[in-house]
């Protein structure tokens, strides 16, 4: 009979408390609660109706974690007012936060919660190069983009953040752009080898990417190239499984997950998601709700991810949260 030993080539552990570094497969018994535990992946994959956001916002961007997000500014239809409200997700409802300085929409979102950092995008100037950064109450001036333009992409921290791509002024001429922050001032760092807009796009300033998106010459020649920035330079990395646009993306370059956005065909609405390993696209099998697109800014991780707005029309305030594979420690029955 194979025991758990001859497996392992170790014996079940008796702890006072659950151990932090826990590998998958492995077995403990927790003295405390008097179970026997088991650290093992759990699939879940689909997506639940969240909380509704307070305010019917089309085009707004969002960044954070499933359980502590943040949607900011936004196209309030039918009046084509730029917003300058910002609301706060708990992993439940949505709640008031600060006032942006200056209402926008399609603007580059990133960071977390309690220090998020937006710039640029579509606003009354009409390309306002303006950014700015949020303390969990106020926001605060940013300094100001060297290109401004609209839908881009957004990655890393308030201090240590990049955007990437976008439609400056007209979408038929993308530029390549990116541009790097440090908390207080931009630099125009290394473009993207195809210029593009509205690409879904995440990571860190150091491990980026970006995907898909509207490329020039528009419109709407949609692309399904992917990039991957290492730091230093961009390479190619496994191609999107179509081509899309303003579709969005939660996670890092080797665990990502994309989702909702727009084809160039019948019938437009991209309602999949699917999961990038850091080298190649899958299909996960599991469609949103609803239809969205201009799903701006990166928010949870390829486990746990908000849908938040979008667009159909130029209003909308559903919300859905999705489970994906999760590595859990479970309670073993013995009968």
């Amino acid at each position: 009979m194979t025991t758990y030993y001859g497996l392992y080539g170790q014996k079940v552990q008796y702890l006072a408390s659950d151990p932090t570094d826990v590998q998958i497969g492995q077995v403990w018994y927790n003295s405390t609660s008097a179970t026997l535990k088991v650290r093992q992946d759990v699939t879940t994959n689909a997506w639940a109706t969240g909380g509704a956001m307070a305010s019917s916002v089309g085009y707004r961007t969002n960044t954070g974690i499933q359980t502590a997000a943040i949607a900011i500014g936004g196209y309030v239809g039918p009046t084509g007012a730029r917003s300058t409200a910002t609301e706060e997700y708990d992993g439940t409802s949505w709640t008031s936060g600060g006032t942006l300085g200056t209402g926008r929409y399609l603007h580059a979102g990133l960071g977390t919660q309690t220090a998020a950092l937006m710039a640029t995008g579509q606003g009354p100037s009409p390309f306002p190069a303006a950014a700015e950064k949020y303390d969990g109450t106020s926001w605060t001036s940013a300094g100001s983009v060297n290109t401004a333009r609209r839908s881009l992409g957004g990655a890393g921290t308030q201090t240590a953040g990049m955007i990437m791509g976008g439609g400056n002024p007209s979408p038929i001429s993308p530029p390549s752009n990116v541009e790097n922050y440090n908390g207080s001032s931009w630099t125009t760092g290394t473009g993207l080898g195809t210029a593009r807009y509205g690409g879904g796009g995440g990571g860190t300033q150091t491990a980026a990417i970006y995907f898909s998106g509207f490329a020039n010459p528009g419109p709407p020649n949609l692309t399904n190239a992917t990039e991957e920035w290492n730091g230093s330079s961009w390479t190619a990395g496994g191609n999107y499984l179509t081509s899309k646009g303003s579709g969005g993306f939660s996670g890092s370059q080797t665990a990502g997950l994309a989702y909702a956005g727009e084809n160039a065909s019948p019938p437009f609405a991209y309602v999949g998601t699917d999961s990038y390993d850091g080298t190649s696209w899958t299909s996960l099998g599991s469609n949103l709700s609803n239809t969205r697109t201009f799903q701006m800014g990166s928010n949870g991780t390829q486990a746990a991810a908000l849908a938040v707005g979008g667009s159909p029309g130029d209003s909308f305030n559903a919300t859905e949260e999705w489970t994906g594979t999760q590595t859990l420690s479970r309670t073993v029955t013995v009968t």
